[in-house]
């Protein structure tokens, strides 16, 4: 007897029949009057899979977008590991940002996690991903889920999951989730419960105030510029900062609220050209001694610094080897990690001062769990300055932490740029830089590492390519990921990875360059190496 496989036309029936969604049916049903039978096919081919610690992609009907169906069968799905996982009476707790959707995937998940016998807790309103992280140890809760597409574009929403021990999860239960998801079937049918427990305000005071307890005595003047970047990170900075002893924070005005559509930058990302223009600008108006930035989810921290020639913003690197430096300094023992990624000075000053190092794959769901984690970062303004607090990135805890530096420095009449000169003296400067080529067909992608893997170049920018390791093979400290890391002599590097969030192609380069004749013409000399290292990669990907 054969099977009929439903065509993507049939597919699309059967999800009309369930969704709950009219905004999202009325899409598809559109699609299919249209006859538009290449975009049904295209929303039906596959599903939206479990990647950075849970789903991410664009709004929109059918299984390869995010909408309602696909947040209800995530939730069944996880209710149904917790049920199996996690003890006789699991918990799951539930935050979310401000972005389209967003409040509405959140109470479904409740609603179906209730109904499935899983206690559900909801945060009483938008709040930043560090507060849900921090809710999930401080309520003892089984995991937890938080909505958000952090700094991705308007359009993209997200859905990151942990677990009870605040981690992001990793395999095997990315993979136990996946395949009860799978299982789900017509999401009508799913029975729901609405008497789920909104928290209070209490969750964020009590993270607010391990927060604010973080610094030590010491100076707190300081002129400080801040924008969340139209997201949910404000209220609760202020909060954190002035509890902590700071002034109040100049906000950008038009960056001030949440505001899903980021109307004011090209993309929510604080990496992005462009995106702290409006920062810099009210800096330079308020004589500010430093300039911050939160992504639309703070769970991202971007700093800048006034020099002779403007305000310049620090790249992660700087701003992660500035904290672990104010850590060594102060004694804070146990493990100092960061990715393979980034910069490999956080391996030598660790050293330095006697403390164990880590090295993980690039994600916090591969640093959170560290043992004895000290302090972890990575390159892409991520940092953990206070694992106890919350075992993910955070943008709001790291704000405190670089304000009492700056001010600890503003006190001795020295800057941020003066502090990263001095460890450049005594390490070396370490200069990074990255190429990131955007694309529209993911295939681009996929063809570029295949050519990078079957002929990787022998020299970049000057200097041999001492050895090329294949990460999809794994290592006795590294679980396979697929990406490449290309050793240069003299001490360089290149990684090539597909971004795991964004349709995007990512090199990481890293030159090392010794101080003997100044940190100034080191800094040239890196800056010189990465160009050229630049230039000869572009076309080695052919992108």
């Amino acid at each position: 007897m054969t099977t009929h496989d439903p065509s993507p036309r049939e597919l699309a029936e059967g999800w009309l029949a369930q969704d709950p969604d009219p905004r999202t049916r009325e899409e598809l049903q559109a699609l299919l009057d249209s006859g538009d039978d290449a975009e049904v096919a295209a929303r039906f081919a596959g599903r939206l899979v479990f990647g950075t610690a849970g789903l991410r992609g664009p709004l929109g009907a059918g299984p390869t977008r995010m909408n309602r169906v696909v947040v209800a069968q995530a939730a069944a799905g996880l209710a149904t590991y917790l049920r199996t996982h996690a003890g006789d009476a699991p918990t799951l707790v539930v935050g979310y940002d401000a972005r389209h959707n967003s409040a509405v995937f959140a109470r479904d998940t409740c609603e179906i996690a209730q109904a499935a016998g899983v206690r559900a807790l909801l945060l009483p309103e938008p709040l930043p991903t560090p507060v849900l992280a921090f809710a999930i140890q401080h309520l003892g809760a089984s995991a937890g889920v938080m909505v958000t597409a952090s700094h991705n574009p308007p359009q993209d929403n997200g859905y990151k999951v942990y677990l009870g021990d605040g981690s992001q999860i990793v395999s095997p239960a990315d993979v136990d989730i996946a395949a009860a998801i799978a299982a789900v079937g017509p999401v009508d049918a799913l029975p729901r419960d609405e008497a789920y427990e909104v928290l209070t305000d209490d969750v964020r005071a009590a993270y607010v105030a391990a927060v604010a307890a973080l610094p030590d005595p010491g100076p707190r003047e300081l002129v400080v510029a801040y924008t969340p970047l139209h997201g949910v990170g404000r209220a609760t900075a202020a909060q954190a900062v002035e509890a902590a002893g700071f002034g109040p924070l100049h906000v950008v005005a038009e960056q001030a609220e949440p505001d899903p559509e980021f109307p004011t930058v090209a993309f929510p990302n604080p990496e992005e050209p462009g995106a702290t223009d409006l920062l810099l600008a009210l800096a330079d108006r308020v004589r500010a001694d430093v300039a911050i930035a939160n992504d639309p989810d703070a769970d991202r921290c971007a700093v800048a610094v006034p020099t002779v020639a403007g305000w310049h913003q620090l790249s992660g690197d700087e701003v992660g080897v500035l904290l672990a430096d104010f850590l060594l300094r102060r004694g804070v023992p146990g493990t100092y990690a960061t990715t393979i990624v980034s910069s490999s000075l956080l391996g030598r000053m660790a050293a330095a001062y006697g403390q164990p190092y880590a090295e993980t794959l690039t994600g916090f769901k591969w640093i959170g769990r560290v043992p004895g984690l000290a302090y972890g970062y990575e390159e892409a303004l991520g940092y953990a300055v206070a694992p106890a607090i919350a075992r993910d990135k955070d943008g709001i805890s790291a704000m405190v932490r670089v304000l009492e530096l700056a001010a600890e420095l503003r006190a001795q009449g020295r800057t941020l740029s003066d502090r990263l000169d001095e460890i450049a003296e005594r390490f070396g400067v370490h200069a990074t830089s990255q190429l990131s080529v955007r694309v529209e067909d993911l295939s681009l992608i996929a063809a570029a590492m295949s050519r990078l893997r079957a002929d990787p170049p022998a020299v970049l920018g000057g200097y041999a390519v001492a050895r090329v390791d294949d990460l999809e093979t794994g290592s006795e400290t590294l679980p396979p990921t697929n990406g490449l890391r290309l050793l240069l002599e003299e001490g360089g590097r290149v990684v090539v990875r597909p971004s795991g969030t964004e349709p995007k192609l990512k090199c990481y380069l890293e030159v090392v360059v010794p101080t003997d004749d100044g940190v100034g013409a080191a800094r040239i000399a890196a800056a010189a190496r990465l160009d050229a290292i630049r230039a000869d990669l572009a076309p080695a990907l052919g992108l």
